[in-house]
C-alpha cells in the first residue's frame, strides 16, 4: 500500500498468486468458476488483474484449491492491499486541474451515498461562496486562475441531489456547522441552504450536537458510495465494479477503501455516529439555534 503504487499492479500481483494456486491444484479455470459461482471469463479477468474479486470470492477460491495456511495468509495481505488504494495529492493532480469529475463518477455509479463530516459542510451541500472559500484553503491548493473551473465543477456535481432515484444521507457535527471560512453572512447563507436541501425527499441530514453524549469518536470525514450488491449482479455484467466504496481524504493523500471487512468498519462507525445525531423536526430546531448564534456573532 505504499504511496504511488499503481492499484492495477496490486490487482495483478493478487491475480498472479490466485493463478499460481489454481495451477498447483490442477484445476481448470472452468472448474474453478463452477466451484466458486462466477463465470470462467471472470476467473480469467481476475487472474489477469483486470477484475477485482470480492473477499468472499477469494476465500472460496482458497478453499477450492485447498490452499495451505501460509498461502491463505499471503492472500489476505494481498487482498487488503488491493482493497485500499492510496494516492498522494501530488500524484492525483498530475496533469489534472481538479478531481471533481472523478468524484462525480463515483456519485453517479452509486444509488446511496453516506457522507460524514466533522469539520466543514459537505461539498454537495455547499453554497457557491462557501465552496470557493473552502477551495482556496485546500492544500496543495488551486491557482487563482483555476478556482473558477474547479468551483463550476463542484457546483455541477450538486445537481445529482435532485435525482430522486438516488438516496443521500449526511451526518454533520455542530463544529462543522459553526466552522466559518468567511464572515457571518456567508455562514448564515450556508445554514439556510442546508435547511432548504433537507426538505428533499431523497435527502436525509442528521446533525450531531456537541452536547450529545458520545458513543463513538468523531474521527475523520468519510463518504460511502453504495452500488449494487455483488451477490445480485448478473454474470454478464460482473466486470462492473460493485459493492461499497469508501473514500477518505487525509492531509497528504486520498484513500479509496474496498472489501467487506474494511468497509464494514465504516458501516459500524456510521451506525454509531447516527445514534448521536438529531433528525427531522429536532434537527430543524437545532439548526435554527445554531443560526441564531451565528447571527448574534455577526451583530455584536
Amino acid at each position: 500500500m505504499d504511496d504511488g503504487v499503481d492499484p492495477q499492479i496490486r490487482r495483478q500481483v493478487l491475480g498472479a498468486e490466485l493463478r499460481r494456486l489454481r495451477d498447483m491444484a490442477g484445476i481448470s479455470g472452468r472448474e474453478l468458476a463452477d466451484l466458486i459461482g462466477i463465470s470462467q471469463s471472470k476467473v480469467s479477468r481476475i487472474e489477469a488483474g483486470t477484475a477485482m474479486p470480492s473477499s468472499v470470492q477469494v476465500s472460496k477460491w482458497a478453499r477450492a484449491v485447498n490452499a495451505p495456511e501460509d498461502a491463505r495468509q499471503v492472500l489476505d495481505s494481498l487482498v487488503q492491499a488491493a482493497f485500499t488504494e492510496v494516492q498522494t495529492w501530488r500524484t492525483a493532480f498530475h496533469n489534472r486541474p481538479h478531481l471533481q469529475r472523478d468524484i462525480q463518477k463515483l456519485e453517479h455509479s452509486a444509488h446511496r451515498i453516506f457522507t460524514y463530516q466533522p469539520t466543514l459542510v459537505p461539498g454537495l451541500l455547499q453554497t457557491a461562496e462557501y465552496a470557493k472559500r473552502v477551495l482556496t484553503l485546500f492544500q496543495p491548493g488551486h491557482s487563482d486562475s483555476k478556482i473558477a473551473n474547479v468551483l463550476a465543477a463542484r457546483l455541477d456535481r450538486q445537481l445529482i441531489l435532485y435525482d430522486e432515484s438516488k438516496q443521500f444521507e449526511f451526518l454533520i457535527t455542530e463544529a462543522a456547522l459553526r466552522w466559518r471560512p468567511g464572515p457571518p453572512r456567508l455562514l448564515l447563507a450556508q445554514l439556510d441552504r442546508i435547511s432548504s436541501l433537507n426538505t428533499l425527499e431523497n435527502v436525509s441530514i442528521g446533525l450531531i450536537p456537541l452536547a450529545t453524549e458520545a458513543v463513538a469518536s468523531m474521527a475523520h470525514a468519510f463518504v460511502m458510495f453504495e452500488t449494487d450488491d455483488p451477490q445480485t449482479a448478473h454474470e454478464e455484467g460482473d466486470d462492473v465494479e460493485r459493492g461499497t466504496v469508501v473514500t477518505v481524504e487525509t492531509v497528504h493523500a486520498n484513500l479509496v477503501v474496498k472489501g467487506d471487512e474494511s468497509v464494514g468498519l465504516y458501516r459500524t462507525r456510521w451506525s454509531l455516529l447516527r445514534q448521536m445525531a438529531v433528525f427531522d423536526e429536532e434537527a430543524r430546531t437545532f439548526l435554527a439555534e445554531v443560526t441564531d448564534i451565528v447571527r448574534a456573532e455577526g451583530n455584536p
